[in-house]
């Protein structure tokens, strides 16, 4: 009898100190979510998708809103696809990395080592600078942005090939998305695999993103949320599938979430290839770009590591924020375009990162 009352003594004090450590972080979550709500309702945002994860486990994941309405279907943050956008060149740069690890692609190598036939320039460019927007490939003009037109990637290639570099490589940083499709086209000749097929069996297979897909051209999987340019109006179509590097994956927030956690505990590559990756690079005069290949590379307000890439689409607008020492990971997608995903990323950081004492 003294021995069974013991054992229930010793589960409650257990039960109370597991809920004594657990009520902070659900403290946090509640904020987080009040905060959450708060956007969705200032940005007349139709449906949202937030993830959160410490230490590999997901700790707070929910959907807000709707990915379609008439009849209205809720977002769910496990199934519901959204357009990346550009966090699709986060996970671009961990394929390069693993075929820098495979020995196939050399960073400092002339793109021309790999594409001999590509146009030559005014100058040449290595790998790592086009990896890291160092490289003056022009962006989008016009309506480049939201083209509609199947094309491949070789195909895409077309749009921006013969036109000049705009500045010496190394000497100003230009984020473009056409510089992703120019590596994308030497990933796949290097590897002799269709970049598609290349990146599912060696990163979506393994990190179990069973959700993540291209964003074929008029061709949605059943979960993908409607795109909408306002609460209550679409977006024009768009085809994505020359750019999936730089903008053409579809994912849910859960699938990015454990992606993110990669770049803290790599399974798929080598620590010196992770640091390729999430080191930032630097101009000629030496002074930081803030990007590494994939990532932008910022600190803490404990000034520890932070790696993020947001994402603006057609119909999306989106955030990826890795904070690898204190091992947690913060996905938010949205399904409207031109909405400043930083501006919740940051607030959910300050809730989620403890300040050091």
């Amino acid at each position: 009898m003294k021995r069974f009352i013991a054992s229930i003594l010793m589960l409650l004090t257990a039960t109370g100190f597991s809920q004594q450590i657990d009520h902070p972080m659900q403290q946090k979550i509640n904020i987080a979510k009040k905060k959450a709500k708060k956007f969705l309702r200032k940005q007349h945002i139709p449906g949202m998708a937030i993830t959160v994860s410490k230490s590999g486990d997901i700790i707070w994941s929910e959907g807000f809103g709707y990915a379609k309405r008439k009849p209205t279907v809720p977002i769910n943050p496990s199934t519901t696809l959204f357009r990346i956008a550009s966090i699709s060149k986060s996970i671009t740069a961990v394929m390069l990395a693993k075929l820098v690890d495979d020995k196939i692609i050399d960073l400092d190598s002339s793109i021309y080592t790999y594409l001999p036939n590509y146009p030559k320039k005014e100058y040449d460019f290595t790998v790592r600078e086009l990896a890291g927007h160092l490289a003056g490939i022009r962006s989008y003009r016009g309506n480049e942005y939201s083209l509609n037109k199947r094309m491949t990637i070789t195909e895409g290639l077309d749009l921006f090939k013969d036109d000049p570099l705009l500045f010496e490589p190394s000497t100003q940083f230009s984020y473009n998305t056409f510089g992703y499709v120019l590596l994308s086209e030497i990933m796949q000749t290097s590897a002799n695999r269709d970049y598609y097929s290349m990146v599912r069996d060696s990163i979506f297979t393994p990190l179990q993103m069973k959700s993540t897909t291209i964003d074929v051209y008029n061709a949605s999987p059943t979960n993908t949320t409607n795109f909408y340019k306002k609460k209550r109006i679409l977006e024009n179509p768009v085809a994505n599938g020359y750019k999936v590097a730089g903008g053409g994956f579809l994912s849910t927030s859960e699938d990015i979430t454990r992606f993110g956690h990669e770049l803290i505990e790599s399974t798929l590559i080598s620590e010196q290839a992770l640091s390729q990756i999430t080191t930032s690079q630097k101009f000629k005069n030496g002074n930081k770009t803030g990007y590494g290949i994939g990532l932008s590379i910022e600190k803490t307000k404990n000034n520890t590591p932070k790696y993020y890439h947001t994402g603006g689409g057609v119909g999306a607008s989106t955030i990826l924020m890795v904070f690898p020492e204190e091992d947690i990971v913060i996905t938010i997608l949205i399904n409207k375009s031109a909405v400043d995903a930083k501006i919740l990323g940051e607030t959910l950081e300050t809730i989620f990162i403890d300040e050091k004492e």
